[in-house]
């Protein structure tokens, strides 16, 4: 067998098997220890290989109740990065880099400077931290442990963490009926399919979907 047959092989096992990357991956590897440590043989780059698609995991998103749980086991510096990462959707790293310039108090509006992507963007500044924001210079690893501290302090079992404030953001605007082109400028997603994956979590019963069970009876 040589380069037509295993791109035959690999495709197949992503096309009619509709195996996981990572099994696709694995029969990769495994075919390349063979062909070049085994039978000392060079095969192409595989360019037209059909790429098995890894499985798109739906974020922890708490609920309004839950989040304000954690935020209440907070304080400080932490209560208030955890207040911006959901009340305005920023990423740790966008946090930790905030800078007194890239607010906006008038507008009540923060400039997100060099975000995912390179590229900047604006969301909007939760009145709940207005006085109390000052700029801290703080490790990434700082709040991350303090969140996790907090969800474990308010006995949560959700496997959450400070992007699940984040999504929370997201998820809880779509929930109040903000539609996706604005929520997906606020997170600064490139593309729309990114931010289309709350839907996912909405439709993930809840209140998004009533039960066929309850509306019987209603």
């Amino acid at each position: 067998m040589g380069e037509i047959e295993i791109k035959a092989f690999l495709t197949n096992l992503a096309v009619k098997k509709n195996v996981a990357a990572s099994t696709q991956n694995q029969a990769f590897n495994a075919l390349l220890f063979l062909y070049r440590e085994v039978l000392k043989q060079e095969f192409g780059q595989l360019n037209d290989v059909v790429r098995a698609k890894k499985p798109r995991k739906l974020p922890v998103v708490f609920t309004k109740e839950e989040v304000r749980l954690i935020i209440n086991q907070l304080d400080g510096s932490k209560w208030l990065m955890a207040q911006l990462m959901y009340g305005a959707g920023l990423r740790v790293m966008e946090c930790v880099r905030l800078r007194v310039k890239d607010i906006d108090f008038s507008y009540q509006q923060i400039a997100v400077r060099d975000g995912k992507g390179g590229n900047d963007r604006v969301t909007m500044l939760p009145v709940i931290v207005i006085e109390h924001l000052k700029r801290h210079h703080i490790h990434e690893s700082v709040i991350q442990r303090a969140v996790r501290e907090a969800i474990r302090k308010a006995r949560l079992t959700k496997a959450g963490s400070c992007h699940s404030l984040r999504h929370s953001f997201a998820t809880h605007l779509l929930e109040a009926g903000y539609d996706i082109r604005t929520i997906q400028e606020l997170l600064g997603h490139k593309d729309v399919s990114t931010t289309m994956i709350y839907t996912h979590v909405l439709n993930r019963g809840g209140r998004a979907v009533q039960s066929p069970g309850d509306m019987l009876w209603s």
